[in-house]
């Protein structure tokens, strides 16, 4: 069994070292997050980060890599107040990929893949067409992680959208039934395959 203590880690090279350290901690979400500009410039992009920070209230949370260079999405947000969570499937997941590409900001990832925006309500803020689950998203709160730079960005839900074959009676949101995807490292995608809901757990007698 390969084993890299944390000096070897820092002295790998330096593509190999993201590959390793993206890809150990298992399979992330996939999700596009949608945003729009003061001026109206529509932006989305892929992120792996997206976590359930809690329940009441309904909140979610990404990171955002270091503002030392310009980043659309947290700036869009920020200025906005307003954001959009899709979820990634079979069907989209390589031009949900090239959103990662770093385009100019006057530049829109929907005018250069097959990902078509769509508005819902009154929200500002695109979601993408198609997908299987849509969350609009209010921010509420950033916090600056000292320790590499990163920001971690906590939105409330507003409004939840899901295709309806794949909502559960009991609230269980079945993923697989929509081929959602998941990420391994930073490039690598799988559909996974729901084997069995086990019961709430209490302590054996």
């Amino acid at each position: 069994m390969p084993y890299f203590n944390k000096n070897q880690i820092q002295e790998l090279e330096h593509l190999y070292k993201i590959n390793l350290v993206n890809s150990c901690s298992g399979f992330k979400s996939a999700n596009l997050i949608g945003t729009k500009s003061t001026d109206g410039q529509e932006n989305v992009a892929v992120f792996s980060s997206v976590t359930h920070i809690g329940s009441s209230p309904p909140l979610l949370g990404f990171f955002c890599r270091p503002t030392t260079v310009t980043r659309h999405t947290y700036d869009n947000i920020k200025a906005t107040g307003v954001y959009t969570i899709n979820h990634i499937h079979l069907d989209n997941f390589e031009d949900a990929h090239h959103t990662s590409a770093k385009y100019d900001q006057s530049i829109s990832e929907f005018d250069k893949t097959t990902l078509e925006s769509e508005y819902k309500a009154n929200c500002d803020a695109p979601f993408v067409k198609g997908a299987p689950i849509q969350l609009e998203m209010k921010f509420i709160e950033d916090y600056h992680i000292k320790a590499n730079d990163t920001i971690l960005v906590i939105g409330e839900i507003q409004g939840l959208y899901i295709n309806g074959d794949i909502l559960e009676d009991d609230g269980f949101i079945n993923l697989s039934k929509a081929n959602i995807a998941a990420i391994n490292g930073l490039d690598g995608y799988a559909i996974p395959r729901l084997e069995k809901r086990l019961e709430y757990q209490r302590p054996r007698k």
